[in-house]
């Protein structure tokens, strides 16, 4: 029997992680979280009977106690309960679901308490990766990547000599709007930007999905993920989402996972890792695919590649200010205040401002993702 935590289980990879454990008898959901989504959580805890359940929001958490009291589920909430769900004693892998760097302290927390790492929030290590990777080794605890391209290049690499590793080779399916030009994005709408042609997500990141910020921040993921500088990390458009990354070693032997768009593939590998398990659903079939096809991205368009690229080169506290910017002007986007170029406009403008540091410990970090956030506020 695996026990297994998740922080954010009602969002999209929480809810798949948990129709995986759903289908197979030895996992057992010991902890859910969420925001604030009472309802979804109350359905989670009847189904699921778990030890504990994490609401960000203390009001919800309230509304949750309440519902959900005739059952021995412990509700708690804010910081405080997301890191007592980190370090339950009773878990033995922590899946971080959690959209945003709210998730960053609480993966440290499980790290510290032996914890394996599902890894789903790329917050945690596009903005504090030289803090976290360090600090999974001297725990000695394994980060599992949940990201499908990231879970395709650790497949692709298990068993192999990392040293003997030339080029990773990360997938993109260029998103909605995929050979469009600048003029045609002025105008695009919310509605056209959740319209992901092959993979079905959370609204957040089908719109990083839509600016390439996502590639972008999977870039700078696979860095610290496999230790890989950015010269030897490429990105290569394959629109039909067959091949989800791939592999270049120092022999020219190119190693890559394919299959259909289905995100449990990867949640499952990393809850059995190194084993597989049976999955239903549906198989790639080589008799009736007709083609896979690839294309160079077009960075001049979709600007959000290039400078989350600028922002890993630079290093230090700029991937903070990066990934602010992004989630601040995603959500204002969503809300229909600023237009799909802005988001651009606001990283750019966000980067240009800011005074790097070095070696920005958490504390830091925090701190320039609420100077970003507050500057941004007073000019959009």
């Amino acid at each position: 029997m695996k026990n297994i935590a998740i922080l954010g289980s009602t969002g999209s990879i929480g809810t798949q992680t948990l129709d995986v454990a759903r289908k197979n008898d030895d996992l057992r959901v010991v902890a859910v979280s969420a925001g604030k989504s009472v309802e979804k959580l109350e359905a989670q805890i009847r189904e699921f009977h778990p030890l504990m359940a994490a609401v960000w929001d203390a009001e919800a958490a309230a509304d949750l106690k309440v519902r959900v009291q005739d059952t021995s589920t412990k509700v708690v909430s804010g910081m405080e309960g997301l890191l007592e769900l980190a370090a339950m004693p009773e878990s033995d892998i922590l899946v971080t679901a959690i959209v945003g760097m709210i998730g960053i302290r609480p993966t440290m927390e499980g790290i510290r308490a032996g914890k394996d790492i599902a890894l789903a929030n790329k917050e945690t290590l596009v903005t504090a990766g030289h803090l976290i990777m360090p600090l999974a080794k001297g725990y000695g605890v394994s980060i599992l990547p949940v990201d499908s391209e990231h879970s395709a290049i650790f497949q692709a690499i298990h068993g192999e000599e990392p040293k003997e590793i030339h080029k990773l080779l990360i997938t993109a399916s260029g998103g909605p709007f995929r050979g469009r030009t600048t003029e045609e994005l002025k105008n695009v709408t919310v509605a056209d930007t959740l319209k992901h042609p092959n993979w079905v997500m959370g609204r957040k990141i089908t719109v990083d999905s839509a600016t390439l910020v996502n590639k972008g921040l999977e870039v700078m993921e696979a860095k610290w993920l496999f230790d890989m500088d950015l010269d030897h990390i490429q990105v290569v458009v394959q629109p039909q989402s067959i091949i989800h990354s791939m592999v270049e070693f120092k022999d020219g032997a190119i190693m890559a996972q394919l299959g259909t768009p289905d995100m449990r593939l990867p949640i499952q590998y990393a809850l059995y890792y190194p084993h597989r398990r049976y999955l239903d659903g549906e198989r790639l079939d080589f008799t009736k695919l007709r083609e896979i096809t690839f294309e160079v991205p077009d960075m001049k368009t979709f600007r959000g590649l290039p400078m989350a690229i600028q922002a890993s080169r630079e290093g230090g506290s700029m991937p903070t200010v990066f990934n602010a910017a992004n989630e601040l002007a995603v959500k204002k986007f969503l809300e229909e205040k600023i237009g799909f170029l802005d988001i651009y406009e606001i990283i750019a403008q966000s980067m240009e401002r800011h005074k790097k540091i070095a070696h920005p410990d958490l504390d830091e970090i925090l701190s320039v993702e609420q100077d970003t956030y507050q500057w941004i506020e007073s000019r959009w």
